[in-house]
């Protein structure tokens, strides 16, 4: 069944506000996801002792080096 007035004009005016809204919060919330992203790529997730090499075939300490 279709609906009995179909003034799409009429409609499209008289959802403005909501749809204005919507897109608005939409958008923020993808400024807030990419800000998000960007905080955490920067931050990094460096591990605690990344200045002491281990040798991954022994498990040993190496000393002194560095990259």
């Amino acid at each position: 069944m279709s609906a009995p007035r179909t003034d799409l004009d009429k409609q499209e005016k008289r959802h403005r506000g909501a749809l204005t809204g919507i897109f608005t919060v939409v958008g923020f919330a993808l400024l807030l996801l990419a800000g998000l992203l960007i905080f955490i790529s920067a931050n990094g997730n460096e591990p605690d002792g990344a200045e002491t090499q281990i040798d991954g075939r022994t498990g040993a300490e190496v000393e002194g080096a560095t990259e």
